[in-house]
């Protein structure tokens, strides 16, 4: 199995830049597809058993979801890029048909897991999403937790977006999510998507770690990662992820599993677990957060 699906034919299929399915990680509910529409384009999906979070990473579109109980149609009005705002996005249910339309084009991403419950369609205003710095020190990064459990209700789906200052690590210390231990650890696959910010069109990179913890797979990952790439977990200690000097990193985390509650639930290596105990004694990166979201209407 390959862990570590750079940019292009690996992570691509069809009309998707990405599309991860349980079917191709071989595992049971994380997913996650990339679409590019062009000015004017647009782009028909169904859920089948799955329900998904339409998030545009560039540009804005319109989202009209049907299924045998109704029918909606949200306005998202999207961003310029991943390193510049927040963004809104539109929560579409399992057993619909969904059509993406762009005037101006742009970038989106379809966030999924495979569920059993249908929820109402929905949508969330950039206002609405929390934004959490976390870390201190060269471990600081921004965590946008639009779709965190306890943040947003969806039946399986967990899907957050971290933005790492270059020269900083996230996903440290290293930490799995594998066994099923209540109160304690869950049992999630996850799937991390990178971009990077460029420097005088200089493209970025960045690396991520994911060692064996001795459950599942064993997944053992050193990759160097860059604009598009996808690496997926089912298993292990996962992190550093680390952003090089000068580069900013984004990735989008994709979680979801079997457990009855969907709750993020983790384990730090005992090796690293001790770097958090620092975190109090050092100031957060100071440039951070990259923005906020922006103030709710009255």
């Amino acid at each position: 199995m390959t862990y570590h699906l750079p940019a292009g034919k690996a992570a691509a299929d069809g009309p998707y830049a990405v599309d991860v399915t349980p079917e191709s990680a071989g595992w049971g509910y994380s997913g996650l597809r990339v679409v590019d529409l062009a000015p004017g384009a647009g782009h028909t999906f169904d859920s089948g058993q799955s329900e998904w979070i339409v998030l545009p990473l560039s540009g804005g579109c319109t989202v009209a979801t049907a299924d045998d109980f109704g029918h909606d149609t949200f306005e998202l009005h999207g961003r310029a890029d991943v390193f510049s705002a927040v963004t809104d996005f539109a929560y579409v249910p399992r057993d619909a048909r969904t059509t993406l339309t762009s005037t101006g084009g742009g970038r989106f991403a379809l966030t999924g897991a495979r569920c059993t419950r249908r929820l109402p369609a929905r949508y969330v205003p950039a206002s609405s999403v929390p934004v959490e710095l976390r870390g201190t020190g060269n471990c600081s990064r921004q965590v946008n937790n639009f779709a965190a459990a306890g943040v947003f209700e969806c039946d399986r789906l967990i899907a957050v977006e971290v933005l790492t200052p270059g020269g900083n690590w996230s996903s440290f210390p290293p930490h799995k999510h594998d066994e099923h231990r209540p109160g304690e650890e869950s049992v999630l696959e996850e799937i991390y998507y990178f971009e990077f910010a460029d420097h005088d069109g200089t493209p970025g990179l960045g690396y991520q770690r994911v060692s064996p913890s001795g459950q599942g797979r064993g997944t053992d990952v050193l990759a160097e990662v860059r604009d598009g790439d996808v690496v997926l977990i089912p298993d292990g200690w996962h992190g550093p992820s680390m952003a090089v000097p000068g580069h900013h990193m984004y990735y989008l985390n994709v979680m979801a599993g079997p457990e009855p509650e969907r709750a993020w639930l983790i384990c730090d290596h005992p090796d690293h677990a001790w770097i958090r105990d620092t975190w109090p004694e050092q100031p957060v990166d100071p440039r951070l957060p990259l923005y906020t979201a922006p103030e709710r209407s009255a």
